[in-house]
């Protein structure tokens, strides 16, 4: 008789980790694309409604959308301890049900300035509590090698629910307005409800060892992880040797990639916030959309394909990598040509896929508080830099203006993003010695 061939086994690809996901990962990654999808269906027509249709000075209108964004940026930390407290579930309910409630606000808010500002705060509210509990639920319960995956595909659901909510909705905010608010009141309550079928424990990807001696924490009842009683000098010694080999795990090490983090957003968001003024201006409104809708297909793709190398990348590699992209594209906008203006933009895209990942995935790496707090930090940084930004971009930008030369701002920016991370490395190491 002849021996039964081996089994086969189908050969892993780039994509086989995206396979592998559990049900209600697969859901809170579609609600990753939805929910972006509806509030970016009404979020970037504010200023149009608050201005043009209820009469607000723009002074007005710039002072409330700056604190909304503040709030949905900073409130990540009170979302942070809630999921604590509360569990992380329980945390989304919550911030689904008062993100509901500000849409549906929104429709007396056609007509009344007070009701809309109500409404959008209630909403940045529900995107500052929802956001750390869904990323720490997405990780926990995995191994660290499934987290860059699971990001990665919920950052590009996001991205292109971002990417297609203002294109869905620009033929009907202006003539058909409260439609469209009915429309995403009714989509957030269907997505509420499908929060509240989760499982309260998130499901792992990968067994989890669990014993009567040692069970596992989960974030509805022990959401910090036990210490163990009495370590083992054996396995305390690996520990040893890779500190030696990295020197920058230190007990502090957590404020490193919360200031990559700040300086990574406040230089992102001038292109943000800039560049429509700046492209728009020399090429055309068709032309800019073709640059938003490319920027978003390759942050969609390329992210999720990066993951794991991006994962791999030694931290500070990484912080070359993404800094340099973010400083040539910034450099190749001031020229104002259109084909730099596109291949600007392309290189910033490149610099984001690459920055943004890795600092989540350093900030989980090098702490030992829950998820939610990490997230939690993570957002409250990027709401630093980005106020930050907010305030040194409309001076800076007005005064290229005025000079009748921005591509000095473009320059300028630049020039930040290649002085600024060597200096903030330089700062932080002299405050660990």
């Amino acid at each position: 008789m002849t021996a039964p061939p081996p089994p086969r086994f189908p050969t892993p690809t780039r994509l086989t980790p995206f396979t592998q996901f559990t049900g209600p990962q697969y859901f809170l990654l579609a609600g990753s694309f939805l929910i972006p999808l509806g509030s970016f269906a009404v979020l970037p027509f504010m200023s149009v409604l608050l201005h043009e249709r209820l009469g607000m000075e723009l002074g007005t209108v710039g002072v409330v959308l700056a604190v909304a964004s503040f709030v949905q940026f900073s409130g990540g930390v009170v979302g942070a301890a809630l999921a604590e407290r509360v569990g992380l579930r329980r945390t989304m309910l919550l911030a689904l049900v008062i993100r509901t409630a500000g849409f549906a606000a929104f429709l007396p808010g056609l007509s009344r300035p007070t009701w809309a500002v109500v409404a959008l705060f209630l909403v940045s509210v529900g995107a500052a509590l929802y956001l750390p509990a869904n990323k720490a639920y997405l990780v926990t319960g995995v191994t660290e090698d499934r987290r860059a995956p699971l990001l990665s595909a919920s950052s590009s659901a996001l991205n292109a629910g971002i990417a297609l909510g203002p294109i869905a909705a620009a033929p009907f905010v202006l003539t058909a307005s409260a439609g469209l608010f009915a429309a995403v009141t009714v989509l957030f309550a269907l997505i509420t409800a499908g929060h509240a079928a989760l499982p309260g424990v998130p499901t792992a990807t990968d067994p989890q060892p669990t014993s009567a001696t040692n069970p596992q924490p989960t974030p509805e009842t022990d959401p910090q992880p036990p210490q163990q009683a009495n370590p083992q000098p054996p396995q305390q010694a690996p520990l040893k040797a890779d500190r030696r080999r990295r020197p920058d795990v230190t007990p502090s090490s957590p404020l490193l990639p919360f200031a990559i983090t700040v300086l990574s957003v406040y230089v992102f968001m001038f292109f943000q916030h800039y560049l429509a003024l700046y492209a728009v201006g020399r090429t055309s409104t068709y032309f800019y959309g073709l640059v938003l809708a490319l920027y978003a297909l390759l942050l969609v793709v390329t992210q999720p394909l990066l993951s794991d190398w991006i994962a791999l990348l030694p931290y500070p590699r990484a912080l070359r990598i993404g800094f340099t992209a973010l400083a040539a594209g910034m450099a190749a906008l001031a020229l104002g040509h259109p084909a730099a203006i596109l291949g600007g933009a392309l290189l910033i895209c490149v610099g984001e896929i690459v920055l943004f990942l890795k600092n989540d995935l350093e900030a989980l790496s090098r702490s030992d508080r829950s998820p939610a707090v990490v997230f939690g930090r993570q957002r409250l940084a990027a709401g630093i830099g980005a106020f930050a930004s907010g305030i040194a971009g409309g001076e800076g930008y007005a005064w290229a203006d005025r000079a009748d030369n921005v591509g000095l701002f473009w320059l300028a920016v630049a020039a930040q993003c290649a002085l600024l991370p060597p200096l903030l490395l330089r700062a932080l190491r002299g405050r660990r010695r």
